[in-house]
């Protein structure tokens, strides 16, 4: 029999006969510890089972718990073990797809009815019930065809589908049973953990609709969600998240506090209540003051635009599916002509460059800092809209920079800066990637080089710790992301900057050089809150709906005891509102208490309790929502305190 090379992390070498499986190889060249920790392995650049067969010279390494990729596969193995779970108890159920997720994994099912909590239950103890039999995983090759027949056979018409699309051309597939094909069998292309026995911390979490694909066209299926950890404190430590993000869920909160309402008749179009529109103009304001300062121009561009503008921009051939359309009228016909196809605006860029191109650039004109906030329109499936998260409607605080190239530093420095200080102004954590260039990319490389340069200059010159995400540029240029991290350490993806060499050639853009020539400017794209919708989103789960004073829709709410204290509540409202506060007074005939509680329900920061001694005094008895009872003040001295907590943004 012919021998193999095999290589080890540490660069030693062990020869052993062709096609020992990894397992094999594992207990006979590794300690005992590895072994029994062992999920997978790595066989070069492939991670695999421990069953694959040591083939040809190659490199190896074991896969354990503490591994960077150990955790997606693990939880990848315990949706199969729901969906086999699933499967014994609802026979007639079909499987759709069941990937990891950076939380945990889920399954989509077609089922009779939608499950129930106690389903979840039942389906949660049988997949211990399995897990504790020590059942093996087995990956087959079937026959392509042999597949097709055995998943048509079981009706299982979505698997069918998936194979045809995933292996066309192919002779053989990918199966994964669970002990055997009675128990469980799912097309996948794995790897997955040896047997279900080393599946120990694992929760079914809850179950909503879905649609298969995404599509709302598709068909509708139920998607079971759920977590799993190596270790059980691990697991409990997520609980204790997850019900807090629960209690912290935007769609309940935004609710409860009249931020925010959605109507089946506008889906993903959020209508945003009187005390919603109140923070949502703060935030623009807030990001206005902001920018205008720092050489912004806000400018507002048409929400509609003839097809020629997409078509130059390249987003009629590559994202009209993602637009909303429309079709115009000439004024001789009422037919739609090729002339009269129109797009409604899902992004900014394309009618910046038509106003940078609007008339003649000097190179004294730059950067050029162009910033807008009007509605954009994405025509996201409606099985993936999600609150404020995910929607189609929303504004961006948007904004494309126009620079030399010898600016791109410089102005990436003073983005980065801003970001910083905006992100500081709100009490957020952060992490940054620099995202360089992809396999396929638009351009010179030398090009890309020198931009990579910039970035990385600009990033090191404001002592911004990063990571470099090597080949996940877009395909027009390098950027810079910013992942948010908020009060229960969840991670948004929000700002990000994003060098454009493309877009301004597709538009011809030009600038008179100082030497007297054109040239091409360079564009920079950039968000800092990103959408509005989501960072509003993300505001109200990081603060848990209870927004500093200088955010929060009512800052202050006026109590008095009885009918005789309105007139003195009247009067300090006026005197907060002339200083530019938030303020409502509560009249209603009820009992003090009450009215306490109804605020702190509504989160207002600060109570003025007005009653026989604060009215003869002309004072106000402070409560703070955090702090209590404050204790009574002048009513200038509580003004001064609070307009001082808006300013420092505490």
């Amino acid at each position: 029999m012919s021998q193999v090379t095999i290589t080890l992390p540490d660069g030693s070498e062990r020869r052993v006969p062709a096609g020992t499986p990894v397992t094999d190889f594992a207990k006979e060249a590794l300690p005992g510890g590895v072994v029994r920790r062992a999920l997978a392995a790595y066989v070069d650049d492939a991670l695999v089972d421990l069953s694959f067969p040591l083939t040809a010279n190659a490199r190896l390494r074991i896969v354990t718990p503490d591994g960077p990729d150990a955790l997606a596969l693990y939880r990848h193995s315990t949706a199969h073990l729901l969906a086999a779970a699933v499967t014994q108890l609802f026979p007639n159920a079909q499987c759709g797809i069941g990937p990891a997720t950076a939380d945990g994994f889920f399954y989509d099912f077609v089922v009779d009815r939608p499950f129930v909590p106690e389903d979840l239950e039942r389906i949660e103890a049988r997949m211990k019930e399995l897990a504790s039999q020590d059942l093996p995983y087995e990956r087959q090759s079937w026959d392509r065809n042999e597949a097709i027949d055995f998943f048509t056979t079981r009706g299982e018409p979505l698997k069918v589908q998936l194979i045809q699309e995933k292996t066309e051309g192919q002779s053989h597939v990918s199966c994964y049973t669970i002990k055997d094909r009675d128990t469980f069998v799912d097309f996948c292309l794995g790897p997955h953990v040896p047997s279900t026995s080393k599946l120990k911390a694992f929760k079914v979490l809850n179950a909503s609709n879905a649609y298969w694909k995404g599509d709302a066209q598709g068909t509708p299926m139920q998607r079971i969600y759920g977590t799993a950890f190596f270790k059980e404190d691990d697991l409990k430590q997520h609980m204790l998240r997850f019900e807090e993000a629960k209690k912290r869920d935007h769609r309940r909160l935004g609710k409860d506090l009249g931020l925010f309402t959605f109507h089946p008749w506008a889906p993903g179009a959020a209508f945003w209540l009187g005390k919603g529109t109140t923070l949502y103009h703060t935030l623009a304001n807030y990001m206005r003051e902001v920018l205008f300062p720092a050489g912004y121009s806000e400018v507002k561009t048409p929400l509609i635009y003839n097809k020629t503008l997409w078509e130059t921009s390249g987003h009629w051939q590559h994202y009209r599916q993602n637009m909303f359309l429309v079709e115009g009228r000439t004024e001789t016909t009422s037919e739609p002509s090729d002339a009269t196809h129109m797009g409604v605006k899902a992004m900014n860029c394309p009618g910046h460059m038509l106003v940078f191109g609007s008339e003649t650039r000097s190179y004294r004109d730059l950067p050029l800092r162009l910033h807008e906030q009007t509605p954009l329109h994405r025509n996201e499936a409606s099985g993936v809209l999600a609150g404020l998260t995910r929607v189609r409607q929303f504004s961006q605080d948007d904004a494309h920079c126009f620079v030399m190239e010898s600016q791109i530093g410089e102005e990436v420095e003073r983005l980065l800066r801003l970001v910083q200080r905006v992100y500081g102004d709100f009490g957020l954590a952060y992490e940054v990637k620099l995202s360089t260039r992809p396999a396929e990319f638009l351009g010179e490389k030398a090009t890309w080089d020198h931009a990579e340069a910039e970035l990385t200059r600009a990033l090191q010159a404001t002592g911004t710790t990063y990571r470099v995400d090597e080949g996940d540029g877009a395909f027009y240029g390098p950027k810079i992301d910013f992942d948010v991290t908020d009060a229960i350490g969840r991670k948004w993806q929000c700002a990000t900057i994003q060098l454009d060499y493309q877009m301004p050639q597709r538009f011809g853009l030009k600038y008179v050089g100082p030497d007297n020539q054109e040239h091409q400017p360079v564009v920079i794209h950039r968000a800092i809150f990103g959408s509005f919708e989501r960072f509003i989103a993300m505001l109200i789960e990081h603060y848990a709906g209870a927004f500093p004073l200088w955010l929060a829709p009512v800052q202050m709410a006026v109590l008095p005891l009885a009918d005789r204290h309105l007139e003195w509540a009247e009067t300090v409202r006026a005197r907060l509102a002339e200083a530019g506060f938030r303020v409502q007074v509560d009249g209603r005939v009820e009992k003090i208490g009450y009215k306490i509680r109804e605020a702190q329900l509504q989160k207002v920061p600060y109570m003025l309790v007005l009653g026989d001694r604060e009215t003869a005094e002309q004072t106000v008895a402070v409560r703070s929502r955090t702090g209590g009872d404050q204790g009574a003040r002048a009513l200038e001295d509580f003004l001064t305190a609070a307009r001082d907590e808006v300013l420092s943004r505490r």
